[in-house]
């Protein structure tokens, strides 16, 4: 594994001075060709020696000028020297590097990743389509380069692969408390994260956040599903009017036998019970009826 490390660099003022003074001499080597050819010319000089000093370094402050380059925000430069990784430089801006190496960049801006829908089994054994948005950056350039191949193609992957991995980790939809890939969002955006951040740390990635983008049953499952789940809520919302219905009835019987408004035996109360649960969770419209006589 490649460990990232900072290279020898001038930035910054340094860097600018550097380079003034390398283009300085440059000009003044010029200048000084410039006068020796010309003394050669009107024959003044004779021994053409005196070139070789000034010519060496021209080629020389070229040489070192290849040296001088730009480094944009987020953006970081990895150097080779002879086949052997030599470092990382990360500062904006004017820099100085070791003319003899080759350079290669690479951004640390974050970059999203919207996976293609998965079609895949849940931890029932259920059919499903899943897909996530992945937010990422590069956070060791070094790695990026020398431990992966693509590392484009390597997040694409792995991505995928955590994502289906997940998928088997959790059910679509319990009845359980257990957490699920449609109620419990955040763990399960948390447990995809942590497997992303340790499936791509070998290629110097870091996941800054992980979402299900997508989360369907598979189309040949769908319609039974659908019926499934209203049915699930049928029997619920039914369950919550029959609480609600028998607390009401139980009240009502407390009030009407502390008020003494009347007395009623065990069969009365029983038709009363009965008549107000039959209005309370009727699907329609109760319709009155006054009774003229008496219950017996």
């Amino acid at each position: 594994m490649t460990q990232e490390k900072l290279h020898w660099h001038l930035n910054g003022i340094a860097a600018w001075v550097g380079l003034f003074l390398l283009l300085a001499m440059i000009v003044f080597c010029i200048a000084s060709l410039g006068s020796l050819i010309h003394s050669l010319t009107i024959g003044s000089l004779k021994d053409p020696a005196p070139l070789y000093l000034p010519f060496g370094m021209f080629l020389f402050s070229l040489w070192l000028l290849t040296g001088f380059t730009v480094i944009q925000p987020n953006e970081a430069l990895v150097l080779v020297f002879v086949g052997s990784y030599s470092g990382t430089v990360k500062n904006n801006g004017l820099v100085l590097v070791n003319p003899f190496c080759s350079r290669k960049r690479i951004t640390l801006r974050l970059q999203n990743l919207h996976s293609d829908i998965l079609k895949v089994n849940d931890k029932r054994g259920n059919p499903i389509e899943i897909g996530a948005v992945i937010v990422w950056q590069v956070a060791e350039p070094a790695k990026a380069i020398f431990d992966v191949d693509n590392y484009l193609v390597f997040v694409k992957i792995q991505s995928e692969a955590a994502v289906r991995h997940l998928a088997n980790m959790y059910s679509y939809d319990s009845d359980d408390d257990e957490h699920t890939l449609r109620s419990g969002i955040d763990e399960v955006s948390h447990a995809l994260k942590e497997e992303l951040n340790q499936r791509l740390s070998t290629a110097g990635i870091s996941i800054i956040e992980a979402r299900i983008a997508h989360l369907a049953y598979a189309p040949e499952i769908a319609a039974a599903m659908l019926k499934r789940q209203q049915a699930e809520a049928v029997i619920s919302a039914r369950r919550a009017i029959v609480s609600g219905a028998v607390s009401i009835v139980s009240d009502a019987l407390k009030e009407l036998t502390a008020a003494q408004v009347v007395s009623l035996d065990d069969e009365r109360r029983a038709a009363m019970v009965s008549n107000l649960l039959v209005v309370l969770c009727s699907d329609t419209q109760a319709q009155p009826i006054v009774n003229a006589g008496t219950l017996y």
